[in-house]
């Protein structure tokens, strides 16, 4: 179970995402560590069907929500929560309609940064988006993380 096994799932099984959160901010060169991939999903109908029949197969179950309660994993699940964050076979995954600072998958995806994942290519948030949505969720661990993401920023640019 790993980061990496998650991603691979998800586009193997050719899921229109955008990777978000921290591993969104190692792509960017963060040292940050987390254990979980967050990601902004498309809702269109099909790509929300196959999400709800990969995570159904992952056995993908609400975390914080005590085990053995009765939970459906499905599309119409999906299509009646924005965030889900979720225990699964092959890690934790939070999955996201909107990230507040940054909005919808199809809002995001013309500014994502395109990443190579093996032979396949997957989107994550670009360094303005990841900061944008870091500063909207105003977590503390998000107000500690924005000072790297700042600076690495500000690296990118050559200042």
């Amino acid at each position: 179970m790993s980061l990496l096994d998650l991603m691979g799932g998800l586009t193997g099984a050719d899921i229109r995402f955008i990777i978000a959160g921290g591993v969104a901010g190692t792509v960017h060169g963060s040292r940050r560590v987390t254990d979980d991939l967050d990601i902004l999903y498309d809702t269109e109908p099909e790509n929300q069907r196959a999400l709800a029949e990969l995570l159904a197969a992952w056995h993908a179950y609400p975390r914080d929500v005590p085990a053995g309660l009765p939970f459906m994993m499905d599309a119409q699940t999906l299509r009646t929560t924005e965030i889900l964050t979720l225990t699964t076979d092959k890690g934790m995954l939070d999955i996201f309609v909107r990230m507040q600072g940054v909005g919808t998958y199809a809002e995001a995806l013309p500014e994502a940064t395109v990443i190579a994942l093996g032979s396949s290519e997957v989107r994550a948030l670009n360094l303005d988006q990841l900061i944008a949505a870091k500063l909207a969720a105003n977590r503390l661990k998000d107000r500690e993380h924005l000072i790297e993401l700042k600076a690495l920023r500000e690296l990118s640019q050559g200042s």
